[in-house]
């Protein structure tokens, strides 16, 4: 077949190197010369030697990683960096792709294979770095070219680089020896000057990887610490240090780092502890709410001791570990709420029961008032009316026995302002009685009955509202009126009389001649008919007796020996 290969063949190999061609597992070195190892199919790598590539070592194979004498290593997974775990173990992180080589990219094959495209195949030249002297070539010499075509210099550039992705080539380690490579750049310096340009990039891609890392292990550790039930915010960075200094999330970060990442961790936790307290505060005090509120035995009157009896005997609390655990004052206050709840409803209830009392007070009076209106309508009730005349007929009514007990106004008191408000009308009915009587023309004399002035009100419709002790006494004092009047019309008859009679007597004193003291009135009546004193007298009788009265006072005067017409 002609064919040259750098790998033994599997017809040369033995079973045991068989199997360890068929394993994923590689071992590879980094750019430490620690081992690692690196798997094919699954992109992991990781530090320790894995349990499968064990075994078939154990079985007598030999190492994957080691490789014959002058025979080339292949090209280099990427190994994880010092101080860092390996991007495997990380949890199962992918490592970094690299890129694909462009498109028309020469590829560099072991030295003795035949190259892929013949046409393209250039002499080897050999790229080192400063320090490894290259061959001499001078610009424009002899050598042989590619024969590749590119459209641009940029192209040229580009592929060159693209082939450099894919030799051991790392900005870390710039002593490292690069092979030889057919290249698209015919001058060593134009491909000096793109692998020099390919390393800053490359440096650059390693310091940004390196800080994403570094960035992620940070992340990592706070996470783990964030997370970890044995972490409180009261935990000593030295405490944390004893627990966690084994374990590889924590060492990998540098302990300045660690120490900033450990403060925020505490910071965090103790936000997150104080929350937490206060969820739980709040939750044991609504717990410890619905308990007090679902237990009848507890009222206004308990004490604190004996709602603490209580609640131990409760089921509900007695199986919540946090309600027994909370706070004593937080209990405390709750119970204290909780009791003034009670009271407030207790006096709520109180002001209730009185409300009702007090309604069905008033309904007693409202009650009695009612009856007393009735005994008003009835006539029996008056402003007149006295309270011993009408005890009888009260008594025996059930809205007075209704009344009897309570507090407040009195049967008596209620009474008393009944007949105070009658009498309070007194003014206003009597205008209207006086109206109604001089519309009829009537008018009260000294003999006028009150029968006979009831009667006469009666006719008008204006009179059903009046109070009948207001009637009795707007008669009174109509009654009274009249009896004034007659007394003084008896009093002008009286100085009346008496005038005529003065004016009687001085006729008779002025008699010629004098009258004797044993005339008689028949002898000298004639005398005194046309006078007009004598006709003022009328009663004949009352003439005899003033000239009697005359003529005594006339034989009085003579016998004192005065004279009678003075």
């Amino acid at each position: 077949s002609k064919q040259s290969t750098w790998e033994k063949p599997d017809e040369l190999k033995s079973k045991a190197e068989l199997l360890l061609s068929q394993c994923p597992w590689r071992e590879y070195k980094s750019d430490t010369g620690k081992s690692y190892y690196y798997n094919s199919q699954s992109k992991e790598s990781r530090w320790t030697k894995p349990r499968d590539l064990d075994e078939l070592e154990g079985k007598g194979g030999g190492s994957p990683g080691s490789w014959g004498a002058g025979q080339p290593h292949p090209r280099e997974p990427p190994g994880p960096s010092p101080g860092i775990p390996p991007v495997g173990e990380r949890r199962g992180r992918q490592p970094f792709p690299r890129d694909p080589p462009c498109r028309g990219a020469i590829v560099a094959e072991p030295s003795g294979t035949p190259p892929s495209s013949p046409a393209c195949a250039p002499p080897p030249l050999l790229l080192q770095l400063p320090g490894v002297q290259p061959p001499e070539e001078e610009e424009g010499g002899a050598g042989e070219r590619c024969t590749c075509n590119w459209s641009t210099k940029d192209e040229a550039k580009l592929a060159f680089k693209e082939l450099l992705k894919d030799k051991p080539v790392r900005a870390s380690n710039p002593a490292q020896p690069v092979w030889s490579v057919p290249s698209a750049l015919p001058k060593l310096s134009e491909k000096k000057q793109a692998f020099n340009a390919y390393k800053a990039q490359r440096e650059k891609e390693e310091k940004e990887e390196a800080r994403l890392r570094a960035k992620e292990a940070k992340e990592e550790l706070q996470r783990f610490l964030e997370q970890h039930e044995r972490m409180s915010s009261i935990t000593r960075y030295r405490k944390a240090e004893q627990m966690f200094g084994e374990q590889e999330v924590w060492a990998v970060v540098p302990e300045r780092d660690r120490k900033e990442i450990y403060d925020d961790v505490l910071f965090f936790l103790a936000k997150k502890e104080k929350e937490h307290a206060k969820q739980l505060r709040k939750r044991n005090i609504q717990a410890l709410k619905n308990i007090l509120d679902s237990m009848s035995n507890v009222s206004f009157q308990t004490t604190w001791s004996e709602a603490q009896q209580y609640l131990m005997d409760n089921p509900t609390f007695a199986e919540d570990q946090d309600l027994q655990n909370m706070d004593k004052e937080d209990a405390l206050i709750c119970f204290e709420e909780h009791i003034r709840t009670l009271e407030k409803e207790e006096e709520e209830e109180k002001e209730k029961t009185r409300l009702r009392e007090r309604r069905q007070q008033r309904k007693n009076r409202e009650a009695f008032q009612a009856f007393l209106d009735e005994l008003h309508d009835k006539g029996q009730l008056h402003s007149m009316s006295t309270w011993m005349e009408l005890y009888p007929s009260l008594s025996a009514d059930a809205r007075f026995a209704n009344m009897l007990g309570q507090p407040g106004s009195t049967p008596l008191d209620l009474f008393k302002f009944y007949v105070e408000d009658l009498k309070a009308r007194f003014h206003d009915e009597k205008k209207i009685i006086k109206d109604i009587l001089k519309d009829r023309g009537f008018s009260v004399e000294v003999t006028t009955t009150f029968e006979d002035f009831a009667h006469v009100i009666s006719f008008d419709k204006r009179a059903a509202t009046l109070d009948t002790g207001n009637i009795k006494l707007t008669f009174n004092s109509l009654l009274e009126k009249a009896e004034a009047r007659e007394r003084e019309r008896e009093k002008e008859e009286v100085r009346k009389l008496r005038r005529r009679e003065a004016a009687f007597k001085s006729m008779l004193k002025q008699a010629a001649p004098a009258l004797e003291p044993g005339s008689s009135w028949a002898e000298v009546r004639d005398r005194f008919v046309s006078d007009l004193a004598f006709e003022q007298i009328t009663l004949e009788s009352e003439r005899i007796r003033l000239f009697r009265e005359f003529l005594q006072v006339v034989e009085v005067s003579r016998g004192q020996g005065l004279d009678p017409a003075g």
